[in-house]
């Protein structure tokens, strides 16, 4: 058998490697959208509750009501910094994924292109047995000519 057929296994394994990865980056490609719309959201939010407070201090506003709704935007900056947090652990897994998956398409093209090599190499040999066979063919019609 032709080293290039025996290296397809090898190549069929590292196209399955290079496809789970690409899977793995996508689920961390999700993740990453998620926290990231999760921030937004809350930084939304956060910015809407802001203006809602500053439209209803026209008048005279309890200090207990003013207390409550500074507690209230404090509570909502620690979840925006935990959910940044969040989405930066999901940014750096992304990134680790995303080399995982660059160094398997790296592999599988470095072995898709050794095969290349090998099947040009079994073709440059099976040509010089050919011409051989050729030369050799040719070489006993002439001496059955000279005879």
């Amino acid at each position: 058998m032709l080293r290039s057929k025996r290296l397809e296994v090898v190549l069929t394994l590292e196209e399955r490697k290079e496809q789970e990865a690409l899977e793995r980056l996508g689920e961390a490609r999700k993740q990453v959208e998620a926290h990231r719309e999760q921030v937004e959201n809350l930084e939304r939010y956060q910015q809407e509750y802001r203006d809602q407070i500053r439209a209803s201090q026209q008048g005279v506003v309890p200090v207990a009501r003013l207390q409550a709704w500074q507690a209230f935007i404090a509570q909502l900056d620690q979840v925006i910094s935990q959910q940044q947090r969040q989405l930066q652990q999901a940014e750096s897994v992304f990134e680790a994924r995303r080399t995982e998956w660059q160094q398997a398409w790296e592999r599988r093209r470095g072995m898709e292109k050794y095969i290349d090599s090998c099947r040009q190499q079994e073709r440059r040999e099976q040509d010089l047995k050919d011409q051989k066979l050729a030369d050799e063919a040719a070489g006993r019609a002439f001496a059955r000519r000279q005879r």
